[in-house]
């Protein structure tokens, strides 16, 4: 383990402009669970399979129920980000790291002091009325268990509000794609961390690289595992919170 550290430490030293592309994983380690975790009273408590539920027809067809696992499964209320976050968000003040990719929705790089961030999945911080487009945030959503209907409704025109997160069946937005592709395009060193590398169409971004350096950070074995400059089956944050910036 030590020795891989080392080998880390070097590639980022003699890197320029590190990108790192992140899941689930990265935010575990603050409490966060991957939502297709299933918990002990998973199977009481939810008719259906997550991607299921957070399907835009789901979405359309059973609202309650939809912001019901919403509510209960993606808000991160009260979590903080962790080691890799920070050091994530310390290796680009320092000009290293030009830009995170992050196919989670929690907000937690930026909290930690992340500017470049390429949301592909949206965030639960950002929501709208699909009515007249004003904006709330994730506190709105969280307090509307306690409205008559269990809906998130605009105070404005009382259509619903619709957290500004990819859902099943939903595209990428355009923009974030492109800045993403770009970024890692550009970059002489990718860092792949906290991700099985088996959604998509997130997973096929790495593609686009063509630097000298993959890393691999990730408790289990990924489809880019023999393609990698360097891989470490250990927690992401135990990883990071080793490298000196």
């Amino acid at each position: 383990m030590n020795e891989k550290i080392s080998q880390l430490q070097k590639i980022i030293d003699e890197s320029h402009n590190i990108v790192f592309f992140g899941g689930a994983g990265v935010s575990t380690e603050s409490g966060i669970p991957d939502f297709r975790s299933v918990d002990g009273l998973y199977n009481q408590q939810w008719k259906y399979p997550p991607e299921t539920i957070i399907s835009h027809s789901f979405y359309l067809h059973d609202p309650v129920e939809f912001y019901r696992f919403y509510r209960a499964k993606l808000l991160p209320t009260g979590f903080e980000p962790n080691a890799a976050h920070y050091k994530l968000a310390e290796l680009e003040a320092a000009g290293k790291l030009k830009a995170v990719v992050t196919q989670n929705i929690d907000g937690l790089h930026q909290k930690a002091g992340s500017k470049v961030v390429y949301e592909l999945h949206g965030s639960t911080l950002r929501n709208y009325c699909t009515g007249c487009g004003k904006f709330y945030d994730d506190k709105f959503i969280a307090q509307s268990e306690n409205a008559p209907d269990k809906l998130p409704r605009c105070t404005e025109c009382g259509e619903l509000v619709k957290p500004d997160v990819v859902l099943y069946e939903e595209g990428l937005d355009d923009n974030v794609i492109r800045g993403a592709v770009n970024a890692i395009s550009a970059a002489d060193t990718l860092i792949i961390g906290g991700t099985s590398l088996i959604v998509y169409p997130a997973a096929s971004f790495v593609d686009y690289f063509h630097g000298k350096n993959l890393v691999l950070l990730n408790k289990s074995v990924t489809s880019k595992d023999d393609y990698a400059t360097l891989v470490i089956h250990e927690p992401i944050g135990q990883v990071l919170s080793q490298i000196k910036v």
